[in-house]
Order: C-alpha cells, then structure tokens, then sequence
C-alpha cells in the first residue's frame, strides 16, 4: 500500500510540473495534510466515546445479554462450535462493535474470536465453515450507526453528518444478510467440519 500511494504522489507531482500546475499540487497537499489532522482529532474523539461505551457495556454485563439474544442466530450459523465456547462471547462482542461503526474496535475482538474458532478447527491447516462464516459476516459489516464515518464527516464539516445513517443500515443489511447466504451455500460444496471438541 505505501507503495502506492508513494506511485501517486510521484506521478501527481510530475503530471503536475509537466501541466505547469506543480504549485496547485502543493496546495493541494497541504489543504489534505491540513484536513486529515482535523479528521483525526474528530476521529479520536468520538472513538475514546464508543469504545468506552462498549467497555462499560463489557462489563455492566450487556454484551453477555446481547450474546444470548442473538444466540439462537448464532447457534444456527455457527452449528460446529459448542454454545459454551468462549467464541460465542467474542463473535457477540465483535458484531456489536461491528453495529456501532466501530470497526477498529472490531479487529483485535475479530482476532480473538479467530482464535477461539480456530480451537475447534480439526484440520488447522484451512480454515473451518465456522470461520469462514464470522470472515463473512466481519467483511460485510452490517452497521446500526456508522460512528466511524460520522466522525470523518464532522471532521469535514459536513452540515448533517447523521443523514448517513439510514443508507448505511441499508446497504449493510443488505449486504451482512447476502454474505450469510453465500457462505451458507457454500458450505454445500465442502463436508462438514467435525468438531474435537475445543481440544488441540
């Protein structure tokens, strides 16, 4: 990736000298660098608030509440792991995470979760159905309120940054609903995963 993005400045930069415009890439360069500052401190802002509201509802015990509400859901998608596994509480945390827009919230809890799913992969060389499933269901990212993109909109100065929200839920719906399809359908095209029971 820095690669990349180290390509697009040079080729900016050049096509800029050659268009006798080089000063505009200069501005342009700092307007950004000027933006992404403030972007950040938006963004520090209102992620110290989320991930604070989740540590709180970690521990006033809501997650452990959320995770047995979508239970029988997650019973259904998750049919080789056992209900007491660790993996239940961390694919319940991660969605939630997921739901807020906290998606970086999200990764070391995804992480987590892999990990205890990986405990009851027999064959730990590939990845199981159940893994593949939460991949599925992280990537898609199905979002209640997009607190992420909320904030890189009031960093901006967007007039209505919450008129996001609907589209969003929208989209992620639909797109969280279509990933759990597909896996669905292609657990078909593999045998079922046995489960040894969370022993290495």
């Amino acid at each position: 990736m820095n690669y990349i993005f180290y390509f697009l400045i040079v080729i900016s930069i050049i096509a800029g000298a050659v268009n006798g415009k080089l000063d505009a890439v200069v501005n342009a360069i700092l307007s950004g660098a000027e933006i992404s500052v403030k972007v950040t401190f938006s963004l520090i802002g209102i992620m110290a608030f989320w991930l604070g509201m989740m540590k709180i509802a970690e521990k006033s015990g809501l997650i452990e509440f959320i995770s047995k509400i979508i239970r029988p859901v997650t019973k259904y998608l998750f049919k080789e792991i056992p209900e007491n596994s660790p993996a239940m509480g961390d694919i319940a945390m991660s969605f939630s995470a997921n739901a807020f827009g906290l998606t970086n919230a999200a990764t070391p809890i995804g992480i987590k979760a892999m990990e205890e799913l990986q405990k009851h992969n027999v064959d730990k060389s590939s990845a199981s159905n159940a893994m593949c499933m939460f991949l599925a269901m992280n990537t898609a990212g199905f979002q209640l309120i997009p607190a992420t993109v909320i904030a890189v909109l009031v960093g901006i100065g967007y007039k209505n940054p919450t008129s996001i929200i609907a589209p969003t839920l929208l989209v992620t719906s639909v797109t969280f609903v279509s990933a759990i399809i597909l896996a669905k359908i292609f657990e078909h095209f593999w045998p079922e995963q046995k489960i040894d029971g969370g022993k290495q």
